[in-house]
């Protein structure tokens, strides 16, 4: 038998219906990044959504990048843990160390078509069964005991995926 070894993906939306405080504060500090910084690629003002811009400004498609700086706080305050994914005991666990920001879609003149997703890839994790609907997982950091490895219960839902997946022999 070999060890699966898979990562998971987390898209994570925050828009204007978000209601959390730390998504709220998300969504407000990514729209003033896009006011700040779509300036610059749209000097004339001639254009107010993201799309527009992007369209007549080709090199406006680093404001994905530029505008993630609004979410820097809120992904250092993860503690690398992803949000929104919770075992059956309601404990978020999922370790991530990598992500992807993507602005969706915005306006200068309307605040409430601003969107953004962030994209968190898990640690490799070791996959042990699918029980329903359910994933029984380890970290791959998990050390054997008496009792066996620790492992995490929990839900396949929405926005979450198979990110990759191997096999490997055991040691």
């Amino acid at each position: 038998m070999k060890k699966r070894i898979i990562r998971l993906c987390y898209r994570k939306i925050v828009d204007s219906s978000c209601t959390n405080e730390k998504e709220r504060i998300v969504f407000e500090t990514t729209y003033g990044e896009f006011l700040l910084q779509s300036q610059f690629y749209n000097r004339e003002k001639k254009f107010s959504s993201f799309e527009e811009i992007i369209k007549n400004n080709p090199a406006a498609e680093k404001l994905h990048f530029l505008v993630s700086a609004g979410a820097m706080m809120y992904l250092q305050q993860l503690n690398k843990i992803i949000p929104g994914v919770e075992d059956n005991l309601k404990n978020t666990f999922l370790p991530f160390s990598e992500y992807k920001f993507e602005l969706l879609g915005s306006d200068t003149s309307n605040k409430t078509t601003h969107k953004v997703a962030i994209n968190f890839y898990s640690d490799p994790l070791l996959w042990i069964d699918t029980i329903d609907e359910y994933l029984l997982v380890s970290t791959m950091k998990a050390t054997p005991s008496k009792d066996g490895i620790l492992t995490n219960l929990f839900t396949i839902q929405p926005n979450l995926s198979f990110y990759s997946f191997k096999e490997e022999a055991y040691d």
